[in-house]
């Protein structure tokens, strides 16, 4: 099999993003995507009807009502008609069909958005959803308890301890407080357990939260930003659907996809990875190899914010605005969905030097 690795250039030109909080009782869906929208756009200065194909990432057991995301289109502008597509997952996998669209030559620009909103019921209790539907589901085992096996086997195995895991989540709220988006920023204790050895600190906030990027290709991409974040590969793969078949320590999936996406041919400096408990991020940097020279979830990751499903694209998104600054020159971003890291998706993004 071929590598991905694109012939055509295409590239993350503008990233824009809620504030995530807690709880957004006075908005709908639509009210809180629509600013996000506008705001991504005005970055470019392109119009919705600039935009060749558009792409969605949410859930419907999120928001409690089947086809949910044909409510979110309104904050698009779905007249005149536009060419759309939808996942119903995280919307790093939206980005992921977007790009495949722009390689294909039929658009030169979209718009990928994605949105959640935890707030109104149980998330870890939503998320069993994702579960075997024949001997796990129906036993209704929530996120953290399972998080908490992959914890526990992790410190069976001599991988790492609490305190190692306490280090992990002071350093990501710390580095959240250079992020005005973000939920949790700044220290805090790590609290009782929640699920041992998982303490609160080690867990995600619940909260709400939208996020859109724009992708071009070619001189496009050039023209509308000053250092685009040109993404020289992206690859997903999957972990067997059966936990007990797996290896709750190690994620095969990440690595592999990595090694696909070209993430081993050169060091990157940065890595935004989306590790919702402390105990996946040390999963995610074995798998991954990443040593003290790279600098792991600056925006705090998912630990500072949490908006399910819209976690994995900000990531990408993140990672991008870096290169946008000039503040990293090849970074790795990371998605995950589904128990345990169950699938994986990881892109190399890279800037280039030059004078307009």
């Amino acid at each position: 099999m071929t590598p991905h690795r694109p012939g055509r250039e295409v590239a993350i030109v503008a990233f824009a993003q809620s504030d995530h909080r807690r709880r957004t009782d006075d908005l709908s869906e639509v009210e809180m995507v629509m600013p996000v929208l506008h705001e991504v756009l005005r970055r470019t200065g392109l119009q919705t009807s600039d935009i060749g194909f558009t792409c969605s990432g949410s859930s419907d057991y999120l928001a409690g009502r089947a086809f949910s995301f044909t409510m979110a289109l309104d904050g698009v502008g779905a007249w005149p008609p536009i060419s759309e597509s939808h996942v119903e997952t995280d919307g790093a996998w939206a980005l992921y069909e977007a790009w495949v669209k722009l390689l294909t030559g039929e658009a030169d620009t979209a718009l990928v958005y994605s949105y959640g909103k935890s707030s109104p019921g149980s998330v870890r209790d939503v998320l069993t959803r994702q579960l075997d539907p024949y001997y796990l589901a129906p036993l209704w085992p929530d996120s953290v308890a399972l998080a908490a096996l992959q914890a526990q086997a992790l410190v069976d195995a001599g991988d790492t301890d609490e305190p190692a895991l306490a280090a992990i989540a002071a350093r990501s709220r710390e580095d959240a407080t250079a992020n005005p988006h973000a939920q949790l920023p700044g220290p805090r204790p790590q609290g009782d357990y929640v699920v041992r050895p998982l303490r609160t600190g080690d867990c995600p906030p619940i909260g709400d939260g939208a996020a859109a990027v724009i992708l071009a290709a070619g001189d496009r991409a050039r023209d509308l930003c000053d250092r685009p974040a040109w993404i020289r590969g992206m690859d997903h793969r999957v972990e067997a659907h059966s936990l007990g078949v797996r290896d709750l320590t190690d994620s095969p999936s990440t690595r592999l996809a990595a090694e696909r996406a070209g993430a081993f041919d050169r060091p990157v400096d940065t890595a935004e990875l989306h590790a919702p408990f402390t105990s996946q991020e040390v999963v995610l940097a074995k798998a991954l190899r990443l040593d003290d020279t790279v600098r792991v979830n600056p925006s705090g990751g998912a630990l500072a914010a949490n908006p399910v499903m819209a976690t994995g694209l900000i990531r990408l998104g993140e990672a991008a605005a870096r290169i946008h600054r000039g503040d990293s020159d090849r970074a790795l971003a990371h998605a995950t969905s589904g128990p345990c890291l169950q699938q994986n998706l990881v892109a190399v993004l890279e800037g280039e030097n030059r004078v307009r």
